[in-house]
């Protein structure tokens, strides 16, 4: 026998392995011990076997690989004393688990032990089996479990139970052969045993739905005569915790009544005396009271609740949230988002507390408050609300202001009754938080501004002097600097003052000298810089006599590392030197924009973006152009629609082109609709094209060169039409003179017809034809005209295309001439697509298409391969 197994004691090994000051002399000291432990079991060691077990558990606390031991384990529980067999299960329980096959050597040891005559070597077997059992060993030793569910001794009872919940758990088919000995168990007089049962009939009505009605009819007195009894009990040494008697049977109870009484009346109006007793009997100046009343509310919010019930709970949580731990108050925060759906006015009451906990030190119950806040709001208290919230926000922390003023400005938003209040308040949150304000708020902003007549004299005014208080909120500048050029005759003029305006005095070159200073503020980004330069344009054409200053203004920026300001310097340079004579009619003031259609645009695309589900797959071309102003007379395209999930084929994981372009919320882009061109020109009418603008004019209001993009742009936060067969395309100018070629022309691109139509799908509902149009210097660009007709005797609504190509073909759709498709042929849609086949004359086109559409409410969808291409496309 090995000596040095056989004379190390546990606790010098312990000892031996704390003295090692490196992790190197710790692991001489384990290989050392394991080398004399695998000695004395290869020597079969019978008695130091619990010795080396013991150590074997240690050094698996360490971290060390023990696996050789395993099997001594099994030899120590077949051990006939109890010594041996405790070390050998706690062994078992640490060096082994489920997934362990050994383990199934183990079960016949298991059910001896189960049915020993000493109750220690029996609560040894199930402390084990509860731990460890896996669903082989639930089913061969359920019954032994089950017989000692009715054992006499409350320890073996308690441990019974504790195991059966592990059995349930790994087979809920045995739920129905222990509901039965665990409702008695509801009966005993022991606590430990209660806790025990009240567990194990929790989890059995989490697994079975029968025994959740039995446990329904025939324990939900008796759990209310325990919750009573222990509520009324007098002071026992034994269960006391804090002046509380045995508040964990308390919060069990509380949680299986909870289960019981969902959506069952009976049940609920069994219980609902005991709730209001222990709510109010209940003491919330200690912890485990309040760990009582937590449980309680949630109980009472579970069940179907009387009125006064519930308003009884909303105002328990009303006290805690006037506590001092933070925790007790997050946890109430929680529960009354939850139950503001239920009964708001009960929440309401508590406003005041709730808005002082938005104020709170604590960053995750400030955050929390803002959310109930927000949901607190309604038509009535929403004015009262946002000023102690705009109140707030002039003190609150950097960090909190992001949160604070979204959800000011959502409330704003959504509860507005008058323009003047909106526009007021959305001021005054730019003036505290402009650069915490997002892209499409302000955006929004300038929408409403610009459908306000009457307001607009007041808005620009209102704005200046928010300006000239600060300078240091960007989205603030951005807005006044757009109203100033807009609006700016309004301005100096004083046009449309209000009865409660105060006047103001502000002259030309007041209204320069705000805008020069915004421009040169060393913090200014790029955005806002252009914006300006925009606003001085503007202002030139309002006011004549500033024309030169605002040319050495802008003619300061020629050099500007930033390529965009260069060249908008240039261009605008260049419009107020040479082109005095259209500068009236280009600098016009901006029509009138669309705001139901920009707010529903807009709130389509935040639930997009919100889903995310689609928005990779479904990229199409990310290419953005200039927002073309078109006549009147021209015809809107369809409203957008949501897209579908993804297209679940695949050619060479070929991208998606979807229908309609994603909106997004670039201030670049946001800015080029707000350009408004102004050249006179005249509806078309039959089929002529509408009349284009040249590229020069066009590069000449474009924030940076862009490249082409199908459609409207995805950037326009305002609805722009487009004609159909309009194509743009931006490209470089000379410096000298760069709008000298202005001009209208009737078409841009000159197309050569092919003459080849093919039917590209066919099913019993649809039908979709294809023609083609090669342009002759681009080869490789085919033109197609798809045409959908509608085979079936219901109408298709929501009717969107979407088609995949390979890597090599690049795919642009057009906006399709309709959503809704007639029945029975009586109507078609169009839709233009653009293929570039970058290996023209190498490899042909192919295409996979689906369609999605609703009939009848009912959404459909069908799916096709078009491989019928005509050659040399």
């Amino acid at each position: 026998m090995n000596p040095f197994s056989s004379g190390t004691r546990l606790r010098d090994m312990i000892r031996s392995i704390r003295a090692c000051k490196t992790a190197a002399e710790e692991r001489a000291v384990v290989r050392k011990e394991c080398a004399a432990i695998r000695a004395a079991i290869s020597e079969n060691d019978q008695d130091y076997r619990h010795r080396n077990l013991a150590k074997l558990m240690f050094i698996h606390m360490l971290g060390y690989p023990t696996h050789f031991g395993q099997m001594e384990c099994l030899k120590l529980i077949a051990a006939s004393g109890f010594p041996e067999k405790r070390i050998g299960y706690l062994g078992l329980m640490l060096l082994l688990d489920e997934r362990q096959e050994v383990l199934m050597l183990v079960t016949n040891s298991l059910k001896q032990d189960l049915n020993h005559s000493t109750q220690y070597i029996v609560g040894l077997a199930l402390c084990a089996l509860g731990n460890i059992c896996s669903a082989e060993m639930a089913r061969d030793l359920a019954p032994e479990v089950e017989r000692l569910l009715n054992s006499r001794d409350p320890n073996i009872k308690k441990k019974a139970a504790l195991c059966s919940i592990r059995i349930i758990r790994k087979v809920p088919d045995l739920s129905e052969n222990i509901m039965y000995p665990a409702a008695s168990l509801l009966k005993e007089k022991h606590h430990g045993v209660l806790i025990s049962g009240v567990q194990l009939c929790t989890e059995l009505c989490k697994a079975s739905r029968d025994a959740l009605e039995h446990i329904r009819r025939n324990c939900t007195d008796v759990l209310v005569r325990i919750l009573k009894d222990v509520s009324n009990s007098s002071y026992a040494p034994e269960y006391d915790i804090a002046g509380i008697t045995d508040p964990f049977l308390h919060i069990r109870v509380l949680r299986l009544l909870r289960i019981l009484g969902q959506e069952d009346a009976d049940s609920s109006e069994a219980m609902n005396d005991i709730l209001a007793q222990v709510a109010t009997k209940t003491e919330s100046n200690k912890n485990a009271g309040n760990a009582i009343l937590y449980e309680c509310v949630e109980t009472i919010m579970g069940i179907e609740a009387t009125s006064g019930l519930r308003v009884l709970a909303i105002n328990i949580l009303g006290r805690f949230l006037s506590n001092r731990d933070n925790n007790i108050r997050y946890v109430a925060l929680n529960i009354l988002m939850r139950v503001i759906s239920v009964d708001t006015q009960a929440v309401q009451r508590h406003r005041t507390t709730i808005l002082e906990c938005v104020k709170d030190t604590d960053a995750s119950i400030r955050k929390r408050a803002l959310e109930l806040v927000f949901l607190l709001v309604n038509d009535t208290n929403a004015k009262p609300l946002t000023k102690q919230l705009i109140d707030y926000l002039q003190v609150s922390d950097p960090d909190f202001k992001e949160d604070l003023t979204a959800k000011i400005c959502l409330i704003v938003e959504k509860f507005s009754q008058e323009k003047l209040w909106y526009l007021d308040h959305m001021f005054k949150v730019l003036s505290l938080a402009g650069n915490y304000v997002k892209d499409d708020v302000w955006h929004a902003l300038i929408v409403a501004i610009s459908n306000a007549p009457d307001l607009q004299g007041y808005s620009v005014r209102s704005l200046y002097r928010a300006l000239q208080a600060s300078l240091e909120q960007e989205s603030l500048v951005r807005v006044a600097v757009w109203c100033i050029g807009e609006y700016g005759e309004m301005l100096v003029n004083n046009i449309g003052c209000l009865d409660s305006e105060e006047p103001i005095t502000v002259t030309e070159s007041d209204a320069i000298d705000l805008v020069e200073l915004a421009l040169k503020r060393h913090t200014t980004d790029t955005t806002t810089r252009a914006m300006c330069l925009v606003s001085l344009l503007k202002l030139s054409s309002r006011f004549p006599p500033t024309s030169e200053r605002v040319k050495e203004i802008v003619t300061h920026h020629k050099g500007n590392v930033e390529l965009e300001l260069q060249q908008r310097s240039i261009e605008f340079a260049s419009i107020i030197q040479r082109h005095a004579g259209i500068k009236s009619t280009l600098l016009e003031r901006m029509p009138v924009l669309d705001e139901a259609s920009y707010l529903t645009k807009r709130a389509g695309s935040t639930q997009t973006i919100a889903s995310g589900d689609s928005k990779s797959a479904l990229s199409g071309d990310s290419k953005t152009t200039s927002a073309i102003k078109v006549p009147n007379g021209v015809a809107k395209p369809p409203p957008a629609v949501s897209m579908p999930n993804l297209i679940d084929f695949n050619i060479d994981d070929a991208p998606v082109a979807p229908t309609t372009n994603t909106t997004t919320s670039d201030p670049l882009n946001f800015m080029k609709d707000l350009i408004d061109i102004g050249l006179p020109s005249s509806p078309p009418s039959g089929g002529e094209s509408a009349p284009t603008v040249s590229a020069d004019i066009i590069d000449l209001l474009n924030f940076g060169t862009t490249p082409v993009q199908n459609g409207p742009p995805a950037s326009s936060p305002f609805p722009t039409t487009t004609t159909k067969s309009t194509v743009l395309e931006t490209k470089p100018t000379p410096l000298p003179d760069l709008i000298d070629s202005l001009t209208l022309t009737s078409s841009s691109v000159e197309e050569k017809p092919e003459n080849k139509s093919i039917t590209a799908f066919q099913s019993d509902n649809l039908k979709i034809t294809f023609s083609f149009k090669k342009q002759q210097e681009k080869p490789e660009d085919t033109l197609i005209h798809a045409t959908f007709t509608n085979l079936s005797s219901n109408a298709y609504t929501d009717f969107i295309f979407q088609a995949a190509v390979p890597k090599f073909l690049q795919l642009h759709l057009k906006p399709a001439s309709s959503n809704t498709l007639p029945a029975n042929g009586n109507g078609t849609i169009t839709q233009d697509l653009t293929v570039t086949n970058t290996q023209h004359g190498q490899k042909p086109l192919a295409m996979r298409i689906r369609m999605s559409y609703k009939v009848n409410n009912k959404e459909k969808q069908e799916q096709g391969q078009i491989n019928n291409f005509p050659s040399g496309l």
